[in-house]
């Protein structure tokens, strides 16, 4: 009823119009008034309602004015969509590649020296394939070579082994190293010794020897070394689930990141890389220079004449012996 009584009051010219057209109407068809009264009162009528339609125009007028601004602005927002869009999309981009960002950084994590053992044994587990580049090597000989030979053996699979080193018969390079260890520290290292040219040359051609020694008694190992003709302040090791880099120093903290990861494509395809630009060892024609178990002098000699690495002629049998020596049973530098 109120609302009704509210639609009334919007309307009362109209609801006058009409209640005066049905009263002259039914006067008329009466005849009770005179024609004359009913002319008048019919253009009374017809005022109202003209007054009705002006005042409805009137009304009308600034809200059909408010929907053209209203569609002359949305349709100037529509215009402007594809660009606002384009922004969105572009901000969302960033966010997303800072996000990722973010989280591969936090997965590239750093151990404290002491946990640098269990580290590389975590990585040798399971693996099928190391790749490693470095000085001349000592923990590849001492560890990491033969106990994934173990581990390939006993599982009967194959082995991928990469190695780059410095090169033992370029004299400067091997001072060089040296004498950078030396600055590191003046005392010997872990394995009793100190670093000097000649243990630096001997400790580079110890790898070559365990190679070779290794691959003729394990067919499956897939072995490969080059010879580097710089050295590096930086070890990699890469194994088939992550890499570790560590510095020449036991003690030092190393950097690892787990397969998967941008990081670990980036060093894979770096090392790789820098193992084709370096100076290759034909480890295949060591065939034709067999080792017995406990290789002898000669055997020693005659195997790097067979590979174009001929010993310093200052090299004593008690030198190849050394080499010898560290080649089958190195000292773990992180015991």
């Amino acid at each position: 009823m109120k609302q009704f009584a509210i639609s009334l009051a919007k309307s009362l010219d109209a609801a006058m119009a009409l209640l005066l057209a049905l009263l002259i109407g039914v006067l008329g068809v009466l005849s009770t008034v005179k024609a004359e009264v009913v002319s008048n009162a019919t253009l009374l009528v017809l005022g109202l309602v003209a007054t009705t339609i002006l005042r409805d125009r009137w009304r009308r007028a600034p809200v059909e004015q408010e929907v053209r601004d209203i569609l002359r602005d949305t349709s100037g927002a529509l215009i402007q969509l594809p660009e606002r869009l384009s922004r969105v999309e572009r901000l969302e981009s960033l966010v997303a590649g800072t996000r990722q960002a973010l989280d591969e950084a936090s997965l590239v994590r750093v151990v404290s020296g002491s946990e640098v053992g269990q580290v590389l044994a975590d990585a040798r587990r399971g693996t099928d394939r190391w790749i490693f580049k470095g000085g001349t090597g000592t923990y590849i000989r001492a560890v990491t070579l033969p106990k994934c030979v173990e581990s390939a053996r006993a599982e009967r699979r194959t082995l991928l082994i990469r190695l780059e080193i410095i090169d033992p018969t370029n004299e400067d390079l091997c001072d060089t190293y040296a004498r950078y260890r030396r600055s590191l520290s003046d005392e010997p290292d872990a394995t009793g010794e100190p670093w000097t040219l000649d243990r630096t040359r001997k400790e580079a051609f110890a790898t070559v020897l365990s190679a070779c020694w290794y691959r003729q008694r394990f067919r499956l190992l897939d072995i490969d070394i080059g010879l580097s003709a710089a050295m590096s302040t930086l070890r990699w090791d890469l194994s088939a689930s992550r890499v570790i880099i560590t510095q020449e120093n036991p003690q030092g903290a190393a950097m690892v990141t787990d397969r998967g990861r941008f990081y670990y494509d980036w060093c894979s395809t770096e090392l790789l890389t820098s193992l084709d630009q370096a100076r290759r060892v034909p480890i295949e024609q060591a065939r034709t220079a067999p080792l017995s178990d406990e290789p002898t002098v000669e055997e020693v000699r005659k195997l790097f004449e067979e590979l174009g690495l001929d010993l310093p002629r200052a090299f004593s049998d008690r030198d190849v012996v050394d080499i010898i020596r560290k080649a089958l049973r190195a000292k773990n530098p992180y015991e």
